[in-house]
């Protein structure tokens, strides 16, 4: 699972989850900017780095930390 978090003044504003597949807004100001970024290049950028780094390197940190 990734987790991409964006915070601003120790709140959450917005959140990529990679089981959910798509940015969640946790503010007003988030809201609006996850719908933004969801319509946008902005998420497919965020699961190109999904594939890119976080599917090949999961067994490793996986089995590191067993």
């Amino acid at each position: 699972e990734f987790i991409d978090s964006y915070v601003f003044n120790k709140v959450e504003d917005i959140r990529f989850n990679s089981t959910v597949g798509k940015f969640v807004g946790y503010t007003e100001h988030g809201v609006k900017n996850a719908e933004t970024w969801n319509k946008g290049s902005v998420l497919a950028q965020e699961l190109g780095e999904l594939e890119r780094v976080c599917k090949p390197n999961a067994d490793l940190h996986y089995s590191a930390i067993l």
